[in-house]
């Protein structure tokens, strides 16, 4: 059966309320659409020249708007209008001048212009409407082919405790790769190329976290400036993929391809973490566009001003927050989770500015409704659920408040690492407590180790080249000041500020990377590295390229080159994590009083003096140096089988002191005999001849550098 063109009559069959969005069954396709305020809506077809068919649906179940048309095919172009009270005074702002894109579109085409026609007042005078149609300047939903062959693929479901998170962006990743072909570099296809995954597998990395790939738009003060909005933290299409990222130019051809690039990687063994923004959309304040949630129900997608709903609550920076109270946004969240798992095979979230989605009034509440959803939903709970754990609003740092389930980025582990490494005095507390899974956070709501995402860099701030080679930030193309305090980037430049041709200056910078990088792959927990930084990735000093989609922001690969030895030197520190669990334990070590037996302590505390550590060695001002003994022998955990886990002993010797220290090592009860692994002040970060350590011998430590000793058997 076959329904009429665009200037014909349409079979309209009654449809059904779930699910909401549009649904293709084979035959022909179900709309549905939540909004309580509506007095009326229509369901308006668009052709490929642009011409609308108005359909009035006539249905509506528990606020449910719904029609099934018999017929209508993926790719159908859709949108809807919404006839209902507009009084802005009292949080309601419907406008039927303004063509709505579906919440639960699955994809989308065209593009939003910046047109006037989209906003319903006067940009002139905001105090009079503008009910001109925006017909032609708005993106379009578009109805998808949901079939497709998935073959043999399978999550790989890697434990906590054996992941390693490379975070990256789809475009970012793929622009420059001379082995990508040019029709496919920024795009799902171009990341799924082997040139990509084959990469990532050598490195040794376990999952790829793809920052923000829902469909988002580009602002209009970005459009002013000629600028982009590269990163995607403004999203507004939760199920759906960005279709700029598709090289498919087929409507709804970005859909397929997504599904294409997740089987890719889940043959490599490698999972899909996506970064999602469900704190707010991409409408911002009331001074915005109106595309989708605000003229569709505005109070019950978003939290208003008490008092005065005219305004939105604000706790993300960016004019408006989710109403997660509302149980049709929560639904809208949950439904667009379980869509990413179910049908595009995805193994986790990374949610964006998690706190504000625990906002139940003003306060952050651990128990919201939010997360008690997520715990008793049987696909999404069973997921990857990592939390940015704070927002812009009073009380919003909320690390260590997460229930069990959730992992957290660990914000204190990266400014931890950063103020050791740059020569902070009195870390030292601090830093052992990082780099053992950060107990004092999460060991007392029952969680692991591997609940602390530990990282030093990522796409919010400085590359790990530049965290050592800038003080301040160089941010001049974003139309921004160009400096500011060393105190908020934790930054040190090692003595120049950006480039230099100074050798001693670029052998410290070269050895601080390797620090860094070695602190972070052999810290307990869960390890993130930020794309490019194992190449020496630069930004050239600016620390927010949120608008800079060039080749400030991509990767370059010729650094794979370049940099090589700092690439194989990141590979050897993710075989060595692999290779030792005792670098990755699934609980939290124990410690313990030191005594004659050292067989069951599996961890030691000592002075670059070679003494265990004492409450005046933790409260000493000096605080940089540190041994760190780990015992392989005394891992208490079993393996996936039940076995006992057996490893090696391993001693970590950190100096951040701008002068060389003498190590005393301890005597034979905790090793036989020691051998040098990992040195950082070597270009390749390991010694380039076999060195042995002798038990109550001395091993001269370099300024502002690691050894790592492996027990010798």
């Amino acid at each position: 059966m076959t329904n009429a063109n665009i200037d014909g009559e349409y079979q309209v069959w009654p449809g059904d309320p779930y699910p909401l969005g549009s649904t293709y069954d084979g035959a022909g396709t179900n709309f549905a659409l939540f909004s309580d305020i509506a007095e009326k809506v229509e369901l308006c077809l668009i052709s490929e020249e642009g011409q609308e068919k108005r359909i009035p649906l006539e249905e509506v179940d528990a606020h449910i708007w719904h029609c099934y048309l018999p017929g209508i095919m993926p790719g159908q172009r859709y949108a809807y209008r919404v006839h209902g009270p507009y009084d802005p005074a009292n949080g309601h702002r419907c406008d039927p001048s303004k063509l709505l894109v579906d919440p639960y579109a699955k994809a989308f085409d065209g593009d939003f212009d910046g047109h006037k026609s989209l906003f319903s007042y006067d940009l002139d005078d905001p105090s009079k409407r503008n009910t001109d149609d925006s017909l032609g300047h708005t993106m379009t939903s578009v109805v998808i082919n949901p079939f497709f062959d998935w073959a043999t693929d399978r999550q790989p479901k890697h434990p906590y405790s054996e992941t390693v998170i490379y975070e990256a962006h789809v475009k970012g990743m793929t622009m420059t790769h001379p082995d990508v072909p040019e029709s496919l570099r920024g795009t799902y296809a171009g990341l799924a190329h082997p040139a990509i995954i084959n990469y990532l597998k050598d490195l040794g990395v376990t999952a790829i976290e793809l920052m923000p790939v829902h469909q988002f738009l580009q602002d209009d003060r970005l459009r002013d400036l000629g600028l982009r909005n590269y990163w995607g933290y403004n999203t507004f299409g939760f199920l759906a993929p960005h279709q700029d990222y598709a090289a498919s130019t087929k409507p709804g051809g970005a859909v397929s391809e997504f599904k294409g690039m997740v089987r890719a990687f889940h043959d490599a063994d490698i999972e899909v973490i996506l970064d999602v923004v469900y704190n707010h959309t991409a409408e911002g304040n009331h001074m915005g566009p109106t595309i989708c949630f605000r003229g569709i129900d505005n109070a019950a997608y978003y939290r208003l001003v008490e008092g005065d709903k005219q305004h939105y609550m604000d706790y993300t920076g960016t004019g408006n927050s989710l109403n997660v109270r509302h149980p049709h946004s929560l639904q809208l969240i949950m439904d667009s989770l379980r869509y990413w798992v179910s049908e595009m095979h995805v193994d986790g979230f990374r949610f964006d500015l998690a706190s504000t989605l625990a906002r139940e009034f003003h306060d952050v509440d651990r128990l919201s409704a939010f997360f008690d959803l997520v715990q008793q939903d049987p696909i999404v709970s069973q997921v990857k659920l990592i939390a940015e754990p704070w927002d812009v609003g009073e009380g919003g740092y909320q690390v260590g408040n997460f229930p069990p389930q959730w992992t957290e980025w660990n914000g204190k582990y990266r400014d931890t690492i950063r103020d050791y490494w740059r020569g902070e005095p009195s870390t030292l507390g601090e830093f052992a407590s990082r780099i053992t899974g950060s107990s004092d956070l999460y060991a007392n709501n029952d969680r692991r180790p591997t609940a602390s995402i530990n990282f030093v860099t990522a796409h919010d701030g400085f590359t790990l080249n530049d965290l050592v080679s800038y003080n301040h930030k160089h941010n001049m193309a974003n139309g921004e000041d160009n400096r500011d305090g060393e105190s908020h980037n934790r930054s040190w430049n090692c003595g120049v500020e950006g480039s230099t041709d100074d050798e001693t200056i670029l052998q410290l910078r070269g050895r601080q990377r390797r620090n860094f990088l070695t602190t972070l792959l052999l810290s307990q927990g869960t390890p993130m590295i930020s794309h490019g930084d194992e190449m020496g990735r630069s930004q050239k000093g600016n620390n927010n390229v949120y608008c800079q989609d060039n080749q400030l922001a991509w990767m370059d690969w010729n650094q794979v080159r370049t940099n090589s030895e700092l690439v194989d030197f990141t590979r050897f520190l993710l075989k060595l994590r692999a290779d030792h669990p005792v670098f990755r334990r699934r609980r939290f070590l124990k410690g313990g009083p030191l005594g004659a037996e050292t067989d069951d302590r599996d961890i030691a505390w000592l002075t670059h003096e070679g003494r265990v550590m004492t409450q005046d060695d933790w409260d000493f001002d000096f605080g940089k140096s540190l041994m760190v003994w780990l015992n392989g022998k005394a891992i208490d955990e079993p393996d996936a089988r039940g076995h006992r886990i057996v490893d090696d002993t391993f001693m970590l010797c950190f100096n951040s002191h701008h002068e060389d220290l003498i190590f005393q090592i301890p005597g034979t009860e905790y090793a036989s005999e020691w051998e040098v692994i990992i040195d950082t002040t070597e270009l390749t970060g390991r010694p380039t001849r076999e060195r042995l350590v002798h038990p109550e011998g001395e091993l001269r430590v370099p300024a502002r550098s690691t050894v790592v000793l492996k027990e010798k058997l």
